[in-house]
Parts: C-alpha cells; structure tokens; sequence
C-alpha cells in the first residue's frame, strides 16, 4: 500500500505487529531529506507468505480500501474496479473469468425483501447480487455464501469498500453443506430470503470454457439446482421466500422447486416477440399452493435500446414488479 497519512501508517503498522507479522515501511525519511512535506508516500510492504493474512487484518479493520488494487484480490489474481447501478455500487471482480452481468442486477432487483430481514446470498461470487440488494433496500441483514476463497475474500473487499460493513459479511462456505452452515450461524428455519444465480450450463449440452474462474461460475453438475433448492428450503422460515435466476427451462425450475408450494415464473426476454433467455422464479414455503406465471420483462425496444424497466432496475435500482400474466 502506499499513503501520505502518517497516522493510518502508524495504524497499520500497530496492526501488523500485535499480529506478529514482519512489515516494511519504505520512503518514510524520503520527505525530510528532499523537502518535500509529506509530499512522497511512504509505502507498507509484508512478505508474500503473509500477504493474506495482512490482508485480512485490513479487512476486518475496515481498511482494506487502503490497499493498491493490485494487491486487494486473493492468490494473486488481477482484478478490475467496475461501478455497477448506475455508479450506485463498486465492485472489485477477476479481469479474467466471470464477470458480473445483468443476471445478478435482475436477481437482486426480484428479491422482494424489506428492512430488519436476513437473506443469504447462495454462490454469491464477489458479492455482487446480495450487495446490490442491501444497497436498494436499506437495513437488510444480507450474507453472501461463496465457496471460492479468492472470491469470497473480493467479496469481503467490497463490502468495506460500500460501506456495509456490520450488516453484511462474506462466509467460505459449501451451501449444500448444514453443519457448515450452521458454524457459520445460518441454522434450519432462519432466514428470511435465499437468492441464488447458481452456474446453469451443462457441460454434457455445451462445451466448457478453458479459463478456470469461468467454468466454475458457468458450468455445474446436472443436479446443482435441486441441491441448492433444498438447502434454501431447509436455512428459510415458515414464510419465507427464495428467488433464483436459471436459464429459460421452466420445467427444469418447477422440478427443482417441487417442495415449494407456491412458485411464481417471470421470464426474461431480450426483445419484444423473441424467447425468453432467463427465468427469473419466486418460490415460497407455507404459502397457498399457486403456480403462477407472470409478465415477463423486456430487456430492450425493437431498435435495439434499453427499455425503461430495464433502464430502472440496472441503472436505478428499482425493485423488479412480478405481475400476472393478463392481469
């Protein structure tokens, strides 16, 4: 890292020792001898062989924003800073590999969630779904559940980074595993919301990409859905809710979702008259059975530009409406 603020230097450094972990302050005596008055930023260099655990030290100080982004992202791995939202939230992410897209705007914007609830953001990558929840609905409870220790500490980063630090965190977890969940404090029967974008394509129907972080975020077992599903059943109370993008296979969802009694399917459709690219769905525990389909969204005109809804969701962070079909 580097900085002029001598006090955060002084901060951190403090830090590092009671961890016991060798650090470096280059350029300190530089302003002196030239003059300069502070001008020059000194620089906080580790060893690489604790560059993670410093790493989190800062994190869990809140001062991970501190950080050179090349040195914010876990093993190694070369990383962008994009704003999402419409500037409304920064998001750290892989140059290589998966990238956050509409899918995970969409999934956040249908998340009918309010203030003081809990959610739980299953394969939540960089964070980038469960974030962009909290961020449109103000004091939601929001853990975002990433089996990949590099993503989920870039998570971690963008939490402090927005801001959220205290009602949001980043767990390296195993959805599908309970015991593991429940050391993370997320026991059968508490939570009010699971989101999920789990990876969709079948790599017996397509072929996988060469690039690791992809093919993780794009291509999962034939049975990954029903599994997640089942989780969600099991972490969600009485009343509550979980929502899921997938690709445009509603039977494929509908029997995922068998143990939820009532489901409502929105489809997601690039242009008036085309076929739906995603589903976006709502499945409830304890609700009147129903089986509902609703309007589906337009992405874009027949010229090719954005459409107002979707202008409102992913640029305004406006909630996504489910409504009837023919209502």
């Amino acid at each position: 890292m580097r900085t002029n603020d001598t006090v955060l230097v002084s901060a951190i450094g403090a830090l590092l020792t009671a961890a016991d972990i060798h650090h470096l302050v280059f350029d300190q005596n530089m302003s002196v001898l030239e003059g300069s008055l502070g001008v020059l930023p000194r620089r906080v260099l580790v060893a690489d062989d604790d560059l993670a655990a410093a790493r989190r030290i800062l994190r869990d100080a809140g001062l991970v924003h501190e950080l050179r982004a090349d040195a914010r992202a876990s093993g190694g791995l070369a990383v962008t800073q994009d704003k999402v939202l419409g500037g409304r939230l920064i998001l750290r992410q892989p140059k290589r590999g998966h990238r956050v897209g509409h899918d995970a705007m969409l999934l956040a914007a249908a998340v009918d969630a309010k203030p003081g609830q809990r959610a739980v953001d299953f394969g939540a990558g960089v964070g980038s779904a469960g974030l962009a929840l909290a961020r449109r609905v103000d004091g939601v409870t929001v853990t975002l559940a990433e089996i990949d220790e590099a993503l989920c500490e870039l998570a971690a980063d963008n939490i402090a980074l927005n801001g959220f630090q205290g009602h949001i965190r980043a767990v390296h977890v195993d959805v599908t595993d309970p015991a593991v969940l429940a050391h993370e404090g997320l026991n059968p029967g508490s939570l009010d919301h699971v989101l999920m974008n789990p990876p969709f394509n079948d790599p017996q129907r397509q072929q996988s990409s060469p690039d690791a972080l992809r093919r993780l975020a794009h291509v999962a077992p034939t049975d990954l859905l029903p599994r997640w599903a089942e989780a969600a059943r099991d972490l969600l109370r009485p009343d509550g809710c979980l929502t899921l993008i997938w690709r445009a296979d509603e039977d494929e969802v509908l029997t995922a979702l068998r143990d939820f009694p009532s489901v409502a399917l929105l489809p997601v459709v690039p242009a008036p008259g085309k076929l739906p690219i995603r589903l976006i769905a709502r499945a409830q525990r304890g609700a009147t059975p129903l089986r509902q389909r609703c309007k589906p969204l337009v992405l874009n005109s027949e010229a090719g530009r954005p459409s107002s809804a979707a202008e409102a969701i992913l640029r305004a962070a406006q909630p996504l409406v489910f409504t009837a079909d023919g209502a």
